[in-house]
């Protein structure tokens, strides 16, 4: 049993009680709300007759349903619009803070908590979204939820829940040019598979991270849940401490040194016990696409697709059926896959540091002819930045299509969508049969500067061989 871990010391000092089950009851330090899981647990409490017992722990914003191409109100889709004014309302009558459209705040769940400072080192984070893990880069416990739980979250500010074992994954080295923390991740799932951390939180340190942005931090917690952990963290450091600086929930003046040194002291300890410790050589690793219909069915960009024998006989009926609806043999080499559309964005990959390095591609290029090509904004926050910089010119001036932030293609809940058999080279996080709108579509996910490599040539493309800042 871990003990000493951020995780350990987060759960205790969050522990309400022991319930008899056997789970516990776990205070919830930041309640993060949308408007697609929010409606069902609003009217679960109404017909309880329940009030939200800690408005001011609870943050709303839009971002699953809206459009990309124009934000005007009311929606052409009548229940987006439906979706949105329901949380407008419920935010309303329970005094809860709702990042809105044209607040300059609104945007994705998992982007504005970190940039507006609510996410903090010793947290505990909950969500009605899976990717709620993208939190735990900061030393937060972060766990998705469901319905159900948001409505137990609302009414109690806690959830039942049981413990976890923890799983270092220490990555020693440093990463090679042209790979990302979204190859970092999917290589890790790829070798653990996409079960092999249930029961786990895994806990991301080596040098390889400790060297990370916390964007890219964000990136690797993101997709934990992708590998059947249902959390997983980065120990708080002094980039931790610098990227909250002046955030505008964070602390001040003598409240910010006593904060930064009580978060200093949530790091595991040096003799932290863990249930389990994986090492992997970043510099083995090389830019990764999935191939299949898991984010588990990964490649290195320069191998090919694998062959039934190559794989544990556990991984063999899913690969027959990846092989079917991708429309792949075996041994088919990745690079050269041909693409239809290609989408820059998502919780995971829509961050500032994202749109550079896919700009730092596109710039003095041209999106090939056939392709659609498109970037969105994580929040108005980073669409603010980037056209500071510029980004948006050097996209528009390549041919890729410059949209209103939300949430997009990543799961098509909203006007974004695959058609037919379209192939996506995506920096999303899931590759899902149907999980781009079409029931046919097909996914291939990937960094955002490998999803520029693949704008422009229109294939899947080896984004070591472009120099960066061609010529125009």
């Amino acid at each position: 049993m871990s003990s000493g871990t951020l995780y350990d010391k987060v759960w205790d000092l969050h522990r309400v009680a022991e319930l008899p089950g056997g789970s516990t009851q776990l205070f919830v330090g930041l309640h993060l709300i949308h408007e697609v899981t929010s409606p069902q647990a609003f009217s679960a409490l109404k017909d309880k007759g329940l009030s939200v017992r800690c408005p001011e722990r609870t943050v709303a914003t839009v971002d699953h349903i809206v459009p990309t191409t124009s934000q005007a109100r009311p929606f052409a889709d009548p229940l987006a619009e439906e979706m949105l004014s329901t949380l407008e309302r419920n935010c309303a009558e329970n005094g809860i803070e709702l990042n809105g459209i044209g607040s300059g705040r609104q945007g994705i769940v998992h982007v504005i908590a970190p940039e507006l400072g609510l996410t903090q080192p010793g947290m505990t984070v909950a969500c009605g979204d899976s990717h709620t893990s993208t939190h735990g880069a900061f030393g937060a416990i972060a766990f998705g939820i469901g319905t159900s739980q948001v409505r137990d979250v609302l009414a109690s500010q806690s959830l039942a829940m049981n413990k976890l074992k923890v799983r270092r994954i220490r990555v020693d080295g440093s990463l090679s040019d042209g790979v990302y923390a979204k190859d970092l991740i999917l290589h890790i799932i790829r070798t653990l598979g996409v079960k092999g951390g249930v029961g786990f939180a895994y806990e991301f340190s080596g040098s390889a991270i400790e060297v990370l942005s916390m964007e890219e931090r964000m990136t690797l917690c993101n997709m934990a849940i992708e590998g059947g952990a249902r959390c997983g963290y980065v120990n708080p450091d002094q980039v931790t401490f610098d990227y909250l600086a002046g955030r505008p929930h964070s602390p001040t003046g003598e409240d910010w040194n006593r904060a930064v040194t009580w978060w200093a002291s949530l790091a595991s300890d040096p003799d932290a016990v863990v249930d389990d410790e994986v090492v992997f050589d970043a510099a083995s690793i090389a830019p990764t696409v999935t191939w299949g219909i898991t984010p588990g069915q990964g490649l290195g960009v320069d191998e090919s697709v694998p062959a039934l024998d190559q794989l544990e006989p556990g991984d063999r009926p899913i690969a027959e059926e990846a092989y079917q609806y991708m429309d792949l043999q075996p041994g088919s080499p990745i690079d050269g896959l041909p693409v239809d559309v290609c989408f820059i964005g998502s919780c995971t990959n829509g961050r500032l540091s994202d749109l550079r390095a896919a700009a730092a591609i596109a710039q003095g290029r041209s999106v090939a002819e056939g392709i659609k090509a498109f970037v969105v904004p994580g929040s108005e926050q980073v669409q603010k930045a980037a056209e500071a910089e510029g980004l948006h010119t050097i996209f528009l001036k390549a041919g890729f299509e410059w949209r209103e932030p939300g949430c997009s293609m990543c799961l098509a809940m909203n006007p974004d969508r695959l058609e037919g058999r379209q192939v996506s080279a995506s920096s999303s996080n899931r590759n899902f049969k149907g999980r781009q709108g079409s029931a046919s579509g097909r996914t291939l996910l990937m960094s955002p500067a490998m999803v520029a490599a693949a704008a422009v040539h229109g294939r899947v493309t080896d984004v070591r061989q472009l120099p960066l800042h061609a010529e125009s």
